[in-house]
């Protein structure tokens, strides 16, 4: 733990009492009938005012702590918990669950990452935060929080608003209560650039101006620090480091923040080399490009109920380029996607393909995209059916498709539940390639997974691309990723491309002044603060 990062915890907690104080954490939980440690010794405090911000990479306890603070360890696992958890001096550990109950109801709330989990479908807005008595309320928190027309949005079921929306309900609902604490678990993870930077200013104007307390759970390394006050770094349940922001990039004692931020892209990034990430050890070549069209979109549109999601696209990928599409969650990029597959028929419009094999897709949720059932070798494997391979050749190419990204033979006999996310993901690109296609589309493969995670599967991406000459379709709202992946990058805003370009090009001078307020919301890496 970085000195510098605990004389300034002792300073917050000798100028003001902690509204959240977690002294020599530790908690066991019980899978498989084995009990296996996940906390160890964890201690930090967060001030009224302050914004800590949790970082970990996946599997490093982040989710574990934040359901601690919260009571809400699942049962069946049979936690063991020891050490100290206090919410404005109302002790949590060994609390009796009516006590818990009340702590949650009057202390604590929580911003969880999926809004839709946290709002009831058949109940309009208005009526689950307050009911008709404190209406008047609940709308004026509607309107703190940036919600343009919130007599509206109060009369609406959950389905109407957009996912910008929902969470931004979500954290009125909270601070309706008026916690002391507030607890935003991973809250912009599914949301474009745009949305999210306008979540995570409502969450630090409310935290300043309320003065509750607010412990920011999150992968992503960017978002921490251009939120929080200070962060508490997690590694394998322990705290590694915690301090200042600003500090903490300037000089971070721990190898794994050094990791965390070595891992770190933005647009700034060499877009010339892989980034610094572990990964498959994969050859960078130059891509192999010629001017044939393996994808030519023409006037595609595409509506769906009421609404035209995609509106005249034209859109064309040669053999050997990655074109990288970009846009705010319900621009129509996914739906895009889909058409360019063959899985969706637009309603206008043509769509030619090129090539012998059908275009192969990676989905941003690798494990929905696996069979639980079937072990991963299976999976792969499946699609060598119809060469006429005998069982060494087929052996050969599985082998040949789990070295290309990185993961050993021993887990081709798993279940998909057996893999980390990450792992899983590098399934998926497994099944993709094993026959390579000559068009690749991915779908946010890299958005909800940590830092260096995503650095890693950018890296893969690229180096695949290069070495079996696919052209790539990668559909992302992140311009930082679509700018290290992309040979031209297409911008989309309401189902209809607004500007398209080389990458570097469109981003040192976008021509719309909604391509100007993408790049303009990537998170910075400040180094003082």
């Amino acid at each position: 733990m970085a000195r510098r990062g605990g004389r300034r915890d002792q300073r917050l907690t000798m100028a003001a009492a902690p509204v959240l104080a977690v002294r020599d954490l530790s908690v066991a939980l019980s899978r498989n009938g084995r009990s296996s440690r996940v906390l160890e010794a964890v201690s930090f405090a967060v001030a009224p005012h302050e914004i800590v911000a949790l970082v970990g990479a996946s599997g490093s306890g982040k989710s574990t702590l934040g359901l601690a603070i919260q009571g809400l360890l699942p049962r069946d696992a049979r936690p063991e918990i020891s050490g100290s958890i206090c919410v404005a001096e109302a002790e949590l550990v060994g609390a009796a669950e009516p006590a818990l109950r009340q702590i949650r109801r009057s202390l604590v709330r929580v911003v969880p990452q999926d809004p839709l989990s946290g709002l009831d479908p058949t109940m309009t807005i208005g009526r689950q935060m307050a009911g008709k008595a404190r209406e008047r309320e609940a709308i004026a928190w509607l309107r703190r929080t940036g919600i343009a027309d919130p007599e509206r949005v109060a009369r609406s079921y959950p389905h109407r608003l957009s996912g910008g929306q929902r969470q931004r309900v979500l954290i009125a609902m909270a601070m309706l209560a008026r916690p002391r604490l507030l607890i935003a678990d991973e809250p912009t993870t599914a949301l474009d650039v745009l949305t999210q930077a306008q979540v995570l200013e409502t969450l630090r104007g409310l935290t300043r101006a309320e003065g509750s307390a607010l412990l920011f759970i999150t992968h992503d390394l960017a978002v921490a620090t251009s939120l929080a006050d200070r962060v508490v770094v997690l590694e394998a349940g322990q705290v590694v480091e915690i301090g200042p922001v600003g500090a903490m990039l300037a000089a971070p004692q721990a190898a794994a923040t050094r990791r965390l931020l070595a891992a770190r892209y933005d647009l700034g990034s060499d877009r010339n080399r892989p980034l610094p990430a572990e990964g498959a050890s994969v050859a960078w070549p130059a891509a192999r490009r010629d001017a044939s069209k393996v994808l030519e979109l023409v006037g595609v549109s595409k509506t769906l109920g009421r609404r035209q999601v995609v509106h005249q696209v034209d859109l064309s990928i040669e053999a050997g380029e990655s074109v990288a599409v970009v846009g705010e969650s319900g621009a129509g990029k996914s739906t895009l996607l889909r058409i360019a597959a063959g899985l969706t028929k637009p309603d206008a419009g043509t769509v030619t393909r090129l090539g012998e094999t059908r275009p192969q897709i990676v989905f941003q949720d690798p494990v929905a995209a696996l069979t639980p059932w079937l072990s991963v070798g299976e999976q792969v494997a499946d699609r060598l059916r119809g060469l006429g391979l005998n069982t060494a050749e087929r052996r050969r190419r599985l082998g040949e498709a789990f070295a290309m990204v990185g993961l050993p033979e021993s887990l081709m006999a798993a279940l998909p539940g057996e893999l980390s996310v990450g792992q899983c993901q590098r399934a998926v690109l497994a099944r993709a390639i094993v026959v390579p296609p000559r068009l690749l589309l991915c779908d946010e493969p890299a958005s909800a997974i940590d830092m260096p995670l995503a650095a890693a599967m950018l890296n893969l991406i690229g180096a695949l691309r290069r070495r079996l000459g696919m052209a790539l379709l990668f559909v992302t709202h992140d311009i930082a990723a679509a700018r290290l992946i992309g040979d031209r990058i297409a911008v989309m805003q309401d189902g209809a491309v607004i500007e398209a370009g080389e990458a570097e090009a469109l981003i040192a001078r976008p021509a719309t002044a909604h391509t100007r307020a993408l790049v303009a919301a990537i998170p910075r890496f400040e180094t003082a603060r």
